[in-house]
């Protein structure tokens, strides 16, 4: 993760709902008139579904949940552009405010107390990309599968499991960490390994440099697939290659406090808390 000196263009805003949620088409047209009336942009910004995202955007604004933010993401990291976004979904992790907190988001962009991160991302030879994870497991059978891990094309290790999640930091709060993965800062440079459901008690997850080259490769002459952040699913057969993507997801993140990363680990996953006394 890095803090972009980039500046934030508003001249040509749009604001992105996911249909499938109640109320977000309303709430987006709720954000588009208070960013013209309170002189963000000089003209209404649009609004669109996420089945139709432009592709000339200078700001995008994504209403849902994190799934909305992350197809948002994947889409506008390869046209460099920032995303913040509403949550009207469950956790909301990635989307940082709620609907309520509307004109406090308002106030935040014209006191321009806000970064913009860019987020390492990555990519397969499946050619698909991701902000959060990449997982990789059979098309239908539900029978455990032997997954040989591979780094720089030299044998690391052979999983005997349903699967295997290959994840950013970004991605070490969501899928990973169900799984039995670490919690990773955003600004460490790594990709996380963390096979899921593993036949074994000596398979653990792994932390390798974001630099390096990823393989798996299947033994059985099965189909696979490779999902990339719970979305996008390709198929491959034999082996799947993934490694860090040239672009990165740039998030537009207010400045709440100095510690935002793990004041929503306690906020939004209870990370770190002690229960209460009886």
């Amino acid at each position: 993760m890095e803090n972009s000196n980039k500046s934030l263009n508003l001249s040509n805003t749009g604001i992105i709902y996911n249909s499938e949620i109640e109320g977000s088409k309303d709430f987006a047209r709720l954000v588009s008139d208070a960013f013209f009336e309170n002189k963000l942009t000089s003209n209404k910004p649009s609004v669109f579904d996420t089945e139709n995202m432009p592709d000339n955007l200078t700001f995008a604004i994504p209403i849902g949940g994190d799934g909305t933010l992350l197809k948002c993401a994947r889409h506008y990291s390869t046209l460099n552009v920032p995303v913040f976004g509403f949550n009207m979904g469950r956790l909301g992790y990635l989307s940082q405010a709620l609907p309520s907190e509307l004109n406090y988001v308002i106030q935040k962009i014209k006191d321009k107390d806000f970064r913009i991160e860019e987020r390492l991302m990555l990519k397969s030879s499946a050619d698909n990309i991701a902000l959060n994870d990449m997982v990789i497991k059979k098309e239908f059978s539900a029978r455990t599968s032997v997954l040989n891990l591979f780094i720089n094309e030299k044998p690391v290790c052979s999983y005997m499991a349903d699967g295997i999640i290959i994840s950013t930091p970004t991605g070490s709060t969501a899928y990973a960490l169900s799984a039995g993965g670490p919690v990773v800062s955003p600004d460490i440079d790594c990709f996380l390994i963390v096979p899921i459901c593993p036949h074994t008690l000596n398979a653990r997850p792994v932390i390798v440099n974001a630099d390096e080259k990823l393989t798996v490769k299947i033994c059985e002459n099965t189909d696979y697939q490779i999902i990339s952040d719970g979305q996008d699913i390709r198929k491959f057969t034999n082996e799947v290659t993934v490694q860090k993507y040239k672009n990165s997801a740039e998030l537009l993140l207010l400045n709440k406090d100095k510690q935002d990363f793990y004041r929503i680990l306690r906020q939004k996953l209870h990370w770190g808390v002690a229960p209460n006394k009886c």
